[in-house]
């Protein structure tokens, strides 16, 4: 099994330059916001092991806000982001990009704040690298070359089919059939089912001491939380009743500038931004909760959905500007519509225990309820947060998570040898 990684460079831009680099970045894309896979600068559509990446300039549109708590706004200046998920490590990543894009990437790159021309690329993004607070994989181990050939499969399987509907009408005898087609197409080459290549035990060994020092953990803090339970909850309602409510309309260009570079595919990318509240309390209070996040989507929520919702690829959260800013960042299935009808249905309360220490979140109570169950003061809050993304790639383009999840079945039911009819119906029904 092949794990996934992910890297994130960061890099402030140049005083006077974010116009240039926005339209440099623009001519990378075939659409807008959809990168040309074989683009000039940094051809994506090459680097075998790549699931998605993107590049945009951050910047914090609500950073003000933090201001009706009389505190210093923490300016974030404009800077370049450029991230993505990948079979293996993101430093190997980083490695095959500096091997394989160095001139775009470069040229890319002299935007940004003490930039050489002359200066080691990999060494150059290595320094610039910022880490994930907490991260999630839809399906861990399911690599970009599997989800290809199993959709490759999946497409000969369901042509076969339809060419054969009306002749074979049992489906033992029909499965055989599409079995014996598929093993003759994988044996003259045609269809290839590659074999997943031994997990690193590097990986192994960091998972399980991973596991193990995060039980040991909980373990130990638990007497302690729960001792100081009371006391949480009363810092916790004290904040909640005196934080200042900012919800004011969001731009409607704005919107519309991120609607129009939405929905080119059956996924999208999705990033907001803002400011934590001030104080310790929220501070710990979203790292704890973070770090429990990251847990579990590592130890649980790893094999095809995070609560109950499925339609997410993959996710971060990052903190920025000293921790005090952060950004979430996803791949997700669908309109931005019915994305947040997903979360706010199925896993509101998760949307309130990380995102009401945001500035600007609609007021919530004891943590869980209120937030997010205010739909239309929680669209205001992600509309006002979100940012456009300049440029973006995927891997598998037309591809849901719910296709990469029956095809991978497709694949799993073809190497049975034998199965009752129910199953073969079953079967039969993926295609």
């Amino acid at each position: 099994m092949t794990p996934q990684g992910n890297f994130l460079v960061m890099a402030p831009v140049a005083p006077g330059r974010e116009e240039a680099l926005r339209d440099l970045l623009a001519s990378m894309n075939s659409s807008c916001g959809i990168v040309d896979p074989q683009n000039a600068l940094v051809p994506f559509g090459r680097f075998e092991r790549l699931h998605f990446a993107r590049l945009l300039i951050l910047t914090d549109p609500t950073e003000v806000d933090i201001a009706h708590y009389r505190v210093p706004v923490p300016h974030l200046a404009p800077t370049l982001a450029f991230f993505g998920d990948c079979d293996g490590s993101g430093e190997t990543m980083l490695a095959e990009f500096a091997g394989m894009a160095a001139p775009g990437l470069r040229q890319i790159f002299s935007f940004c704040e003490r930039f050489a021309p002359g200066a080691d690329l990999l060494d150059w993004m290595r320094r610039h690298q910022q880490s994930a607070a907490a991260a999630y994989v839809n399906t861990v181990g399911r690599t970009v070359r599997q989800i290809r050939e199993e959709a490759t499969l999946h497409d000969a399987l369901a042509d076969y089919l339809n060419g054969r509907a009306n002749t074979i009408h049992e489906p033992q005898e029909l499965r055989g059939n599409l079995v014996a087609y598929a093993t003759a197409r994988q044996a003259d080459g045609s269809l290839k089912l590659s074999e997943p290549e031994p997990t690193p035990i590097g990986w192994w060994i960091g998972n399980i001491t991973n596991a193990v020092g995060g039980a040991i953990l909980a373990a130990l803090i638990t007497p302690l939380l729960l001792l100081f339970s009371p006391l949480f909850l009363w810092f916790l309602r004290r904040h909640e009743t005196t934080d200042p409510q900012i919800l004011p309309r969001p731009n409607r260009s704005g919107r519309a500038d991120i609607a129009g570079r939405e929905d080119h595919d059956v996924t999208n990318p999705y990033i907001v931004i803002g400011c934590l509240k001030p104080g310790l309390f929220r501070l710990l209070t979203v790292t704890v909760l973070l770090s429990a996040v990251d847990f579990g989507a590592r130890h649980i929520y790893n094999r095809g959905h995070i609560g109950r919702v499925q339609t997410i690829h993959f996710a971060r959260w990052v903190f920025l500007n000293g921790r005090k800013q952060v950004f979430f960042a996803s791949n997700y299935d669908g309109s931005l519509e019915s994305y947040m009808d997903d979360f706010i249905n199925k896993v509101g309360w998760g949307l309130n225990l990380l995102f009401s220490n945001g500035v600007g979140y609609p007021k919530t109570s004891w943590l869980l309820e209120g937030g997010a169950s205010n739909e239309q003061k929680f669209e205001y809050y992600i509309f006002r947060h979100q940012l456009p993304v300049d440029v973006w790639y995927k891997a598998y383009p037309g591809l849901t998570a719910f296709d990469l999840k029956r095809n991978s079945l497709i694949r799993e039911g073809l190497k049975k040898r034998s199965v009752t009819d129910d199953e073969a119906k079953q079967w039969l029904n993926l295609l």
